[in-house]
């Protein structure tokens, strides 16, 4: 025992000492990154900028309190909804895990819907009752799960508006809704741990829906022109992640509010010291979570929290945010003074509402005893009541009540301590705990059946029979009505004081409400002295009620949304920048060979010629059109370009559409059934021109059709894509686009290739261009590439440098002499993201080249800017893959796109780019869903990949022989038997038709 006891001791030590070297550390890198940044931004900061005390809250977050008016009259109100009269706007909101639905939530059924849950429900309720709201829609996972209700699986819901006021500026499709996305295992309700190798699904199921919603409202309030989302507002990691890419790929603002924090936790684990970094890992997928909510960080314009205490406590854990750095940027860009590159999101603290139109104040006393007389009789207790006085011997003791599900971190186990030793407590009180619903201990997970047995044992320690209470179910309709017995932040709208922790959230709430008493959580004396006063003074319980309901009208859903609906406004529109008539956004295959040649000309205003394979994108020393001449002699030089090509491509699309009207369009994916996208990372020309050969092999027939078009999306440059095509034997015309530079850079083939090779689009810069860090991100890298050396060698030499002939405008890229020697992309990463700096750097090309391009810009986000901007579905994509690749590698697999991964491809990258990355790739792979084959690198084998992921159509039937095998594999047996009808049918006139129609028996096609 002795020995348990000091080992036990020597590990806390160890673990407090490693916890004091991380800290120690992450301050040093912290701030020297800030030294460095300060430095960058040469100008002499103002009084505002300096100091470093972190107390002043204008460091940390816009205080809804503080900036914003309350609205604490009905003129008040009214005068704001007259400001929002005319506003049509459409909010997205993203809650991934968890059971969602409108009415009769299970809260607590386990650790994924809690109250995250119902926060974001009544969230779409309230902001769809707000006058400017016209439409919100709640987007989270589709189940249809034999162990979940059915109502999971609806694709839409509904959601009852409370607030009649506005019905008359309701539509069509105005309102708020649950808007269900399948992704993920089919019948099968996972833990949100699971979900991360099918966010991708997700966020290309919901462009989907935005897309379709977005054209739809706007034949019904925008004129014909798409109405776009105001704003994409992810809530908890999973979300974030999801709504940053569905942000990139629409580019529209983004918002986040994490609930609860990666870093947080991760800290609180390894405190604890039951777990190691790596099974803290593996149970919760830690690093994948700390990572996405650093991308939420990069991509959003405002964080929205709760409190004061996430910004100063748990935000600044994160690489991505730095409060003194913070007050900097935003001092400086009051003063329209340059950041030099450099982003920090808003963070915004915005109380939580809640809904009054269930509460009742009653008057009784303390006691909780509600009289009633002959005229107003009392109303019947409520089921739940019963329910909760039958565990107690003496029902009319005041109660104390927790209301949480069975988590460690809720601390449920040390309220029943404090209560049990606390012997005048126990006479005075009865203590009430709403744990969740529940059948049997058994059928709950590990972690909350551990809980909820060691209260159990805890009752029996301390013989609290008759004194506590623990049901086993209640409905979201209880909980008004349990409030009404007891103390708990909540209950304050029902006049009954809090005893709540004093650290978190709670203090902002006290300093707001001043209706209770706050204690370290983890003291059980200081807890059962809270409690005890606060039941024994009746003058301290009468004060602490009478607070709380004169001040709990600043936490309405009212008050919330119209912070909320502020913050928005602040943010600068952005939306897809192309109108209708600039693309030709139908997609139909019957065009006139009219709007074949509007399409032309109307895309050549936007689109740039690379005439001989040189750089279009432009570094930042050289321009395509040359450093010489003005602004006006460069414009005129465009124009008269764009008017050369576009009557070339004009004149060659009329032969065209005399033979076939559709074959008019451009660019040519758009005519494609089918869009094949080579993104195999060979560092040899000679390699992937051997693998692209082979994939163009196995689909010869269909490629000669013109059925199926190719992409080369690769982290190379446009001149080495000009370099590999002419060492390939391959013209630019085999394929339709080439995503280069990692997808910061995106061309065209030209219809006519006396024109010129390649046409770049522009608007896909505008898309991606979002937060890059241009001359100040130049710079930062510089200085980096500078510090990597090789030690060993004799005169230091360095293994990093600037590649000017390869980068552009969006793409910095480096050269690498020994990869092996080169800190891993998570530290760039940490090192960007410190001096904040919003930018992907991608390690390619097996190490050998580093390229740093914007944060919305990725090869994966370039198909879905296609989707978007062409049309061209994402599920008729087929994406070749090797068995690893660029550090960019994992955004290939994932989505409603199939994905053929050739084995032996790139195999040797796998250990030397992915070996220090912040978590695995098997985390986020998911290697399971049926759009995700192998294929040996064989065009035979190639093309039964194909064929088994349905994309190919099986051989037509040529000959008798070939019609009886087939009818032996696919007919009704009794069908196949009848050899008379069979020889009739052979033989007959009718054959063609009956095969015809036949079609899904006889298997033909996929």
């Amino acid at each position: 025992m002795c020995w348990r006891i000091w080992n036990l001791a020597r590990q806390k030590k160890q673990l407090e000492g490693e916890l004091a070297q991380r800290n120690a550390k992450r301050r040093l890198e912290r701030e020297r990154g800030r030294r460095e940044a300060v430095a960058d931004m040469s100008e002499d900061l103002s009084e505002g900028e300096k100091g470093d005390t972190v107390g002043d809250l204008s460091a940390h977050g816009d205080s809804v309190r503080g900036r914003l008016p309350r609205i604490n009259s009905v003129d008040a109100m009214e005068a704001w909804v007259n400001q929002q009269k005319g506003k049509k706007l459409y909010i997205i909101l993203i809650s991934l895990h968890g059971l969602l639905r409108g009415d009769n939530m299970e809260l607590g059924r386990d650790s994924d819907t809690g109250g995250q849950v119902k926060y974001v429900v009544e969230l779409a309720r309230a902001l769809a009752s707000m006058p400017g709201v016209y439409r919100v829609d709640l987007l989270t996972r589709q189940v249809s799960a034999p162990d979940v209700d059915w109502s999971y699986g609806e694709p839409t819901e509904m959601l009852n508006i409370r607030n009649e006021d506005f019905l008359d500026e309701m539509g069509e499709s105005s309102g708020a809704y649950i808007v269900r996305i399948p992704f993920g295992p089919k019948d099968k309700y996972i833990p949100k741990e699971l979900l991360w190798p099918h966010i991708p699904e997700f966020v290309d199921g919901a462009l989907n829906h935005i897309i379709r919603m977005s054209k739809s409202l706007g034949e019904q309030i925008g004129g014909g022109k798409p109405v776009w989302p105001v704003a994409i507002h992810g809530h908890y990691a999973d979300a974030g992640d999801s709504a940053a890419l569905l942000s990139g790929a629409l580019n529209v603002p983004m918002l986040f509010t994490g609930h609860s924090l990666g870093r947080d936790k991760l800290e609180q684990l390894l405190k604890q010291g039951r777990l190691s970094r790596d099974e803290i890992n593996s149970t919760y997928k830690i690093m994948r979570r700390i990572e996405a909510e650093e991308l939420s960080l990069d991509v959003s314009e405002i964080v929205i929290t709760s409190t004061r205490q996430e910004i100063e406590e748990q935000w600044r854990l994160y690489d991505g945010f730095d409060p003194i750095l913070e007050r900097k940027l935003r001092a400086r860009i009051r003063r329209n003074v340059s950041c030099y590159g450099r982003f920090m999101p808003r963070m915004a603290i915005i109380p939580p509402g809640m809904e009054f139109h269930h509460i009742v104040p009653q008057d009784g006393d303390m006691d909780g005893e509600i009289e009633g007389n002959e005229d107003h009789p009392s109303s019947p207790d409520p089921s739940i009541w019963i329910e909760i006085m039958r565990f107690f011997t003496n029902s009319h003791k005041p109660m104390i009540l927790a209301l949480a599900r069975p988590d460690p971190k809720k601390n449920i186990t040390t309220l029943v301590t404090a209560f049990g030793e606390c012997r005048p407590l126990r006479e005075l009180a009865n203590l009430t705990l709403i744990m969740g619903n529940r059948d049997g201990i058994d059928e709950m997970s590990g972690t909350s059946s551990s809980v909820l047995l060691s209260v159990l044992k805890l009752i029996d320690k301390y013989d609290l029979y008759g004194q506590v209470a623990y049901p086993k179910h209640h409905k979201q309709s209880d909980v008004p009505d349990i409030y009404r017995l007891a103390a708990k932040t909540k209950a304050a709208a029902h006049g009954l004081p809090m005893v709540a922790t004093k650290n978190g959230g709670p203090v902002d709430i006290h300093r707001v409400l001043d209706n209770g008493l706050l204690v370290d959580p983890h003291d059980q004396q200081s807890i059962a002295d809270a409690l005890l006063k606060l039941v024994a003074e009746k003058h301290l319980w009468a004060k602490c009620r009478q607070n709380g309901l004169k001040n709990i009208h600043h936490f309405s859903w009212p008050e919330h949304c119209k912070a909320y609906l502020s913050k928005i406004a602040g943010c600068k529109p952005r939306h897809p920048q192309w109108q209708k008539s600039d693309d030709g956004a139908d997609t139909s295959d019957t065009d006139s060979p009219g709007d074949s040649l509007r399409d032309i000309q109307d895309l050549s205003l936007n689109l740039r010629f690379s005439l001989d394979g040189e750089k279009t994108g432009g570094s930042a020393n050289d321009s395509s059109l040359g450093s010489e001449g003005n602004a006006a002699d460069k414009k005129s030089k465009i124009e008269n370009a764009v008017l050369a090509w576009s009557k070339g491509v004009v004149k060659d699309t009329r032969k065209a559409v005399d033979h076939n009207s559709s074959s008019g369009k451009f660019p040519s994916l758009r005519r494609r059934k089918q869009i094949f996208v080579v993104a195999v990372d060979f560092d040899t020309f000679a390699s992937l021109a051997e693998a692209t050969r082979k994939i163009f092999e196995a689909v010869e027939k269909e490629r000669v059709e013109g059925s199926i078009g190719f992409i080369l999306s690769t982290s190379l440059a446009i001149s080495e894509i000009c370099s590999f095509l002419a060492s390939g034997g391959f013209s630019p015309s085999d394929f339709d686009a080439f995503i280069c530079n990692s997808g910061s850079d995106l061309y065209y083939s030209t219809p006519n290739p006396e024109d010129g090779p390649f046409v770049i689009d522009f608007y896909y810069h505008s898309h991606i261009e979002y937060r890059w860090g241009g001359e100040g991100l130049r710079k930062t890298l510089f200085r980096w590439s500078s510090s990597v050396i090789d030690k060993k060698a004799e005169d230091a030499e360095r293994i990093v440098s600037s590649a000017e002939q390869l980068s552009t405008d969006y793409c910095y890229a480096f050269t690498v002499k020994k990869p092996g020697l080169v800190p891993p992309v998570k530290e760039l990463q940490k090192v960007l993201r410190i001096q904040a700096l919003r930018c992907h750097a991608i390690y390619c090309q097996n190490g050998t080249r580093i390229n740093v391009i914007p944060v919305l810009a990725s090869r994966s986000q370039a198909l879905r800017y296609l989707y978007v901007r062409w049309g061209v579905e994402l599920a008729s994509m087929v994406v070749f893959v090797g068995e690893c690749g660029d550090t960019d590698y994992e955004g290939l697999l994932g989505g409603v796109h199939k994905s053929v991964i050739l084995k032996g491809a790139c195999s040797s990258a796998s250990s030397q780019l992915h070996a220090n990355r912040s978590y695995p790739l098997s985390d986020i792979m998911p290697l399971e869903s049926p759009n995700v084959v192998q294929a040996a690198e064989e065009s035979s084998a190639i093309r039964s990949s194909l064929e088994q992921l349905g994309c190919l159509k099986i051989k037509t039937i040529t000959s008798r022989v070939s019609i009886e095998e087939h009818s032996r594999m696919y007919l009704w047996p009794g069908l196949y038997k009848s050899h008379q009808f069979f020889q009739s049918m052979v033989k007959g006139a009718f054959v063609k038709k009956e095969i015809s129609n036949w079609m899904t028996l006889l298997a033909f096609e996929q």
